[in-house]
């Protein structure tokens, strides 16, 4: 079996050497081997699962996604799932390009014949204005859940800095945020549900199962209530499953 080092990797996946260091730090690609003087060394599985790394990573999954798929018993199964959502992600955004294509064609001529705009051309504007604020809100809610995170330590930290200092008032203040904050968390995560690796199902915890559970806005780590595996599922908007159906295997 070949031994590769750090830059090799790098040269052979197109990345810089920068970049393999990062995945080994963030846990995702450990190298299978160490020099005596601690250089990296990594092997032919080393080097194709990190041209998947590197592949994944260019369609647009995030690094918490793809992790959650090479940790994952079903890393088939979710890989599988992340990737059909991707695939409607990604036609969404090409259809929206393509219409915006038109419409700037139909204006340009528009204003060329110095005739009037039509006005469904300008109801398709709106329409695309609100696919980005669409859009917009998705990378929105993707910052919300790592703003969370960070607050929640700093929060526990400076809860118990105002416990020791007995600075009551600022204590109250504290509780009545993080009552907020878990009220507006809770409120996000309400419409969703969730598709099972394993036996394909799509089930709907209950809210305090879907806060209490970790990942990100793509993937969560819970127990499907169907088969009882505990794994990463899929999370989606309730809005976009087709109605009174299963993906449930017959």
């Amino acid at each position: 079996m070949s031994s590769y080092t750090t830059g090799e990797m790098a040269k052979l996946c197109n990345v810089s050497v920068r970049t393999v260091q990062f995945y080994d730090t963030k846990g995702i690609l450990h190298p299978s081997d160490l020099t005596e003087g601690g250089r990296r060394l990594y092997n032919d599985d080393d080097l194709r699962k990190f041209q998947l790394i590197c592949t994944l990573r260019a369609i647009g999954l995030s690094l918490s996604s793809i992790k959650s798929v090479l940790e994952s018993e079903f890393s088939g199964e979710i890989l599988t799932l992340l990737l059909d959502e991707q695939v409607k992600l990604l036609a969404g955004e090409i259809d929206a390009r393509q219409k915006q294509l038109e419409m700037t064609n139909v204006i340009k001529e528009s204003i060329r014949d110095k005739a009037a705009i039509p006005a469904n051309t300008i109801l398709g504007i709106e329409d695309i204005m609100e696919k980005k604020n669409t859009d917009h809100n998705k990378k929105k809610l993707t910052m919300i859940y790592v703003g969370v995170g960070i607050t929640a330590v700093l929060g526990f930290l400076f809860m118990v800095w105002l416990i020791i200092s007995r600075i009551w008032w600022g204590l109250a203040v504290y509780l009545s945020t993080s009552v907020i904050s878990l009220i507006f968390s809770a409120y996000q995560l309400k419409d969703n549900v969730f598709i099972c690796p394993k036996c394909n199902s799509v089930f709907k915890p209950t809210l305090r199962r879907a806060f209490l559970s970790t990942g990100d806005n793509k993937v969560r780590w819970i127990t499907c209530p169907e088969c009882g595996q505990r794994d990463w599922c899929v999370m989606q908007k309730q809005s976009s499953m087709p109605p009174a159906e299963s993906r449930c295997s017959p």
